[in-house]
């Protein structure tokens, strides 16, 4: 396994941020060595610019938290977030159009979202806090189609983050080919440990210092 550090996504998208958040963000990825930043699509040229000579990467929300944007302009918001340097896109499905059972809408989104992207990395936040299982194993089957690369549990911002079981359920669905991201609510380095036992490829916390600085003083 990784070392924990590689597989976080340092983050901050409450929305409240300002600049000076973005800054310190950075500063603390480049400190413990996570494998990315998670910004608001406002901040990606700030949050490239401050990264540009590291291997820290950056990813950035799309139709952040509810997912009810237009295609439009998710297909927009995610093309000017290349633009500013953004590796990576993390973009919220229509979770209204899947519980509606309009699953060809919501799979020629996240096509149009993919194909916005190129060769960069979508995770596909599917809010399993709002689903049932059939909902969840739909969503996952669709996003893999589609061409996600990962799915992501939860925006964070939902009534509900990542659970161990859905990471479980996620895995059992998607198989070894899609990958996942768990999100929401992980505040401890055990709880970390877990998702990625379970199944996580990725986490996204904003706790990643937290999680971390028993392992950093370990190394001072």
């Amino acid at each position: 396994m990784k070392e924990l550090n590689q597989y976080i996504d340092h983050t901050a998208l409450k929305p409240t941020v300002v600049p000076e958040d973005i800054l310190q963000l950075c500063k603390e990825a480049i400190s413990y060595n996570f494998y990315a930043v998670c910004v608001n699509s406002c901040y990606v040229f700030l949050a490239s610019n401050t990264l540009k000579q590291t291997p820290i990467r950056v990813v950035t929300t799309v139709g952040f938290p509810l997912g009810t944007s237009s295609t439009k302009a998710k297909v927009s918001e995610a093309k000017k977030a290349i633009k500013d340097g953004a590796d990576e896109i993390d973009m919220v499905i229509n979770i209204g159009f899947l519980k509606a059972g309009l699953l060809k809408s919501v799979r020629e989104e996240i096509s149009a979202v993919k194909k916005a992207v190129g060769r960069r990395t979508l995770k596909v936040i599917i809010e399993t806090c709002y689903l049932s299982n059939s909902e969840k194993k739909i969503a996952c089957e669709i996003a893999k189609k589609a061409g996600a690369d990962f799915i992501k549990t939860s925006t964070g911002f939902g009534e509900g983050g990542a659970s161990i079981q859905d990471i479980e359920l996620i895995k059992s669905t998607i198989g070894n080919t899609t990958k996942i991201k768990a999100a929401g609510g992980i505040k401890s380095k055990q709880e970390a440990l877990a998702y990625i036992e379970a199944g996580a490829d990725r986490i996204g916390t904003s706790n990643g210092v937290k999680l971390l600085h028993i392992i950093k003083d370990k190394q001072l």
